[in-house]
């Protein structure tokens, strides 16, 4: 569950991108049949044993996995439960003892710090690469590597009240113009949108906004995946700062407003929008809301990419069975029975195309074709970016910063200092 990254120190980061169950008014379309021992193995026959770690919020669904897995193939999976704030840095630990699990599963962006320690060895997925969303791939190579298989996809959009609001324009600058007018028709109604924020500020919710003004955080290469280079300097983000500054100045945007507060704000009928993510939609559901999910209307011009965020497994490096552990994850979960599976416990849009395409749930749906192409990065040098992107944010929104491309130009110096010092 993503509610603000800045709650929690840049290590738990991963842990808020968990997959979190939530309900759902219909299914997934026609459930796959399970597979065979003939569709999960290969010769010659698998035996043996698995160790899983899971968190929390998939420990019923993975047990129930493993049990399958292990009547088509007879090998033994134990899945153990690890809390979530705890799984990555306990594998990191104990994975060079050769006491850790043959298997984490885990959000996308733990790659490049499991990679760099040594911890999780590279996945051969061939042609079934394919097969699965392209986003989500790209999302868990480095160096040219691929490194998890991916399962589930999750991002944040624009949620509407369709109570309030029964279209939505193309531009953040006539949405907001229309939620006041809104706002000037309903007494009940006090904000024309609302994007949580908080006095440390929440960069990862006003990153749609971001991008749209071509000021993404990194370089990507052409296959998706990032470099260290510093994207979002220069003219395009001090364009964005000073639309923050005015955003600020408005009203629109107020570091009072965390996630809670925003939360409640959008359930109780006083905001016709909220950008959030999926983790709400059982709230608003709860509370009777006929809702709609969007994409995130521009603010600069171009396309708002909001960050991408997957779930997959990763293989250790110390792996006791590494064949049966590559069986399970890349022929076992990256199948359609059990992607489906982890779907309808979860909620999130599947990786694998054949399970999505079967995936009716127009509020899933929504937030999918939000998504964009944007994984969050998962390289060692985004560690040294949120605290001083969301402080900055954060002072530019509330005015405590006069001159906004004075303040993003010092946070860009901070953030190149603090890459360079990482790497010795």
């Amino acid at each position: 569950m993503r509610r603000s990254i800045f709650s929690a120190t840049a290590v738990a980061l991963g842990a808020a991108l968990a997959l979190t169950a939530c309900s759902s008014d219909s299914g997934s379309g026609d459930k796959p049949s399970t597979p065979s021992v003939a569709t999960t193995t290969d010769a010659p026959k698998l035996s043996g044993s698995l160790t899983v770690w899971v968190d929390e919020t998939r420990i019923d669904v993975f047990k129930k996995l493993a049990e399958q897995y292990q009547k088509q193939s007879g090998v033994q999976v134990k899945v153990v439960q690890k809390a979530s704030a705890d799984i990555r840095a306990d594998f990191v630990k104990q994975e060079p003892t050769g006491e850790g699990p043959d298997i984490i599963v885990g959000a996308h962006d733990w790659t490049g710090q499991l990679v760099t320690n040594g911890t999780v060895q590279p996945i051969e997925l061939g042609a079934k690469a394919g097969e699965f969303a392209p986003v989500t791939v790209s999302a868990f190579t480095y160096d040219g590597q691929v490194y998890g298989v991916p399962y589930a996809i999750e991002n944040i959009a624009l949620v509407r009240n369709n109570k309030l609001a029964s279209s939505t324009p193309d531009s953040l600058d006539a949405l907001i113009t229309q939620g006041k007018q809104i706002e000037a028709k309903n007494s009940k109604v006090k904000y024309p949108f609302v994007v949580q924020q908080g006095k440390d500020g929440d960069p990862y919710h006003l990153y749609p906004l971001q991008t749209s003004f071509g000021a993404p955080v990194f370089k990507q290469n052409d296959d998706g995946s990032y470099t260290d280079t510093i994207a979002m300097g220069g003219d395009n983000g001090h364009k964005f700062a000073q639309y923050l500054q005015k955003l600020g100045k408005d009203g629109v945007l107020d570091t009072a407003i965390d996630s809670q507060k925003a939360t409640d704000a959008f359930t109780h009928g006083q905001t016709p929008y909220i950008i959030t993510g999926p983790w709400n939609t059982p709230a608003f559901k709860k509370a009777g809301l006929d809702i709609t999910v969007l994409p995130v209307p521009s603010a600069g011009g171009e396309k708002s990419q909001p960050f991408v965020g997957v779930q997959g497994a990763y293989i250790s490096a110390k792996a006791q069975n590494p064949i049966v552990a590559n069986d399970f994850v890349t022929n076992f979960l990256g199948d359609e029975f059990a992607q489906t599976e982890l779907y309808e416990a979860g909620q999130r849009m599947p990786a694998l195309t054949a399970a999505a395409d079967k995936v009716s749930d127009p509020i899933i749906k929504g937030f999918t074709e939000a998504a964009g192409e944007s994984p969050m990065p998962s390289i060692p040098a985004m560690d040294s970016v949120w605290a001083f992107w969301g402080t900055t944010e954060a002072q530019i929104i509330s005015g405590k910063a006069k001159d906004p491309s004075a303040a993003w130009d010092t946070m860009i110096k901070n953030i190149q200092a603090a890459i360079d010092k990482s790497k010795g």
